[in-house]
């Protein structure tokens, strides 16, 4: 069962195979119920950010449901626009204290650039990121941090980082999803031992509008976001879907079933 599984990050962590993700859900107690059905539903993988402003939120869920911390995989992220040594140490320290956790388990940088230069990066953020990376690094061998890696991350952008430091990020997660591989990326990463965590593989919705998703819908009898879901998986990736529905949530972990190789392949 899905639930149960785990991919084994080049360190040795396992990380549960399917994570939910919190973007975009802002609202005090949409947040707090959402992260209840995920736990409910048997997610065990909440995937949040600094930047999404909701780790306060998450973290009241956690205690309200008196989960036990162990069998909680959580992630954050450093914020795209704070770089550098003291400032990676100081923004975690914010983000434990608002999840209420003395530790995480993944901390990824959320990006190279800040949001408003990701698309032309005409400035250079190299070693502002590594300086970040190298505090993330120190944090993880004093134990507040079980693994760490990236977000948005190109192959040059991690090269620069293990060039620096000697050390391989534990996961890049990077916009993917059917229609959208990443091929080149996805197999370098791959290469180098970077698990592949894909956020939005539901296209913030655009994909319940592809036909073809609709054929195989009917072929599987399967919700368009299972099939989705699915495919991340069986493209040894991990998912990230977000949902703010109790039966969605329910849906996206309802994923014992494989696609034929046919179909699977047809999106490469």
């Amino acid at each position: 069962m899905i639930k149960n599984e785990f991919y084994t990050l080049n360190n040795g962590v396992n990380i549960p195979k399917i994570g939910f993700g919190t973007w975009q859900i802002t609202n005090k107690k949409v947040a707090k119920e959402a992260v209840k059905y995920a736990l409910n539903a048997g997610f065990t993988h909440i995937d949040t950010a600094a930047a999404y402003g909701n780790e306060s939120y998450i973290g009241e869920a956690l205690k309200e449901t008196k989960t036990d911390r162990k069998s909680i995989f959580i992630t954050s992220k450093l914020r795209a626009e704070k770089k550098g040594y003291d400032v990676a140490v100081e923004e975690f320290n914010k983000t434990i204290k608002n999840l209420g956790t003395e530790y995480l388990d993944l901390y990824l940088i959320h990006a190279p650039s800040p949001w408003p230069e990701m698309r032309d990066r005409k400035i250079d953020h190299t070693e502002e990121n590594i300086a970040s990376f190298k505090a993330m690094i120190d944090l993880y061998k004093a134990g507040k941090i079980k693994a760490i890696g990236v977000s948005n991350f190109n192959e040059k952008d991690i090269d620069a980082l293990i060039s620096a430091t000697g050390f391989i990020p534990q996961v890049n997660q990077i916009f993917l999803s059917p229609f959208n591989p990443q091929k080149d990326l996805k197999n370098y990463c791959e290469k180098k031992g970077i698990l592949v965590e894909a956020y939005s593989p539901l296209e913030t919705g655009k994909i319940f509008k592809k036909e073809k998703m609709e054929e195989l819908k009917t072929k599987y009898n399967k919700t368009i976001a299972q099939i989705s879901l699915r495919w991340c998986l069986d493209y040894n990736t991990l998912p990230l879907p977000k949902s703010t529905h109790k039966e969605y949530i329910e849906n996206d972990i309802d994923l014992d079933f494989t696609l034929e190789k046919d179909d699977f392949e047809s999106f490469l």
